[in-house]
């Protein structure tokens, strides 16, 4: 029996075999702006000390090219981080460090894996939330003290309007008598 080449396709395995022998697909982080690089995806750059640098677009590697720091720049994760917009300490980040050990396949410890990953995702959504409320708590103060002035400036255009109403219902109030005594 005759064997395909290496690079042939027509012999493919079927679906299910690719599953069971546990291919697992590397997703890298940009160097810029962090955000995930799928395979096949991204460029790659290796500088003359052989540090390699991935990014997910030509976006990043430009502005890397441009000698612009992450933590400037508005959009990257890294700014958002260092100015407070999103958490920057919690535990549960921990999880989620890639791990290059193959570990061999236990149904237990991946179910109590998957509780835990549920159970870590539950506590960052809560954490998260908690941020995000925290935040907002300067932003509404300084909502209502702009409400505030807003009404202490147009104070004098809604008095005339009362004035107004107030006529506008005298004269109705007057004009109900008059017909009630007709």
């Amino acid at each position: 029996e005759r064997q395909a080449p290496p690079g042939d396709r027509r012999g493919a395995e079927p679906a299910q075999d690719r599953a069971s022998r546990g291919s697992v697909m590397r997703v890298g982080k940009c160097f810029f702006c962090s955000s995930p690089i799928y395979p096949g995806h991204g460029i790659s750059f290796v500088r003359n000390d052989a540090k390699m640098f991935q990014f997910c677009r030509s976006k990043c590697h430009k502005n890397f090219n441009l000698k612009r720091n992450p933590r400037k720049v508005r959009w990257t994760k890294a700014f958002r981080k260092v100015h407070g917009k999103e958490m920057t300490v919690d535990t549960t980040f921990e999880m989620e460090k890639r791990r290059n050990r193959p570990v061999k396949y236990d149904r237990d410890l991946v179910g109590t894996t998957l509780r835990a990953m549920q159970r870590a995702t539950e506590v960052q959504e809560k954490r998260a939330a908690l941020h995000y409320k925290n935040r907002m708590v300067q932003h509404k103060i300084k909502a209502t003290e702009r409400a505030r002035v807003e009404i202490k400036d147009t104070v004098d255009l809604a008095q005339p309007m009362d004035q107004e109403r107030e006529k506008v219902t005298l004269t109705t109030r007057e004009t109900l008598r008059q017909t009630a005594r007709a």
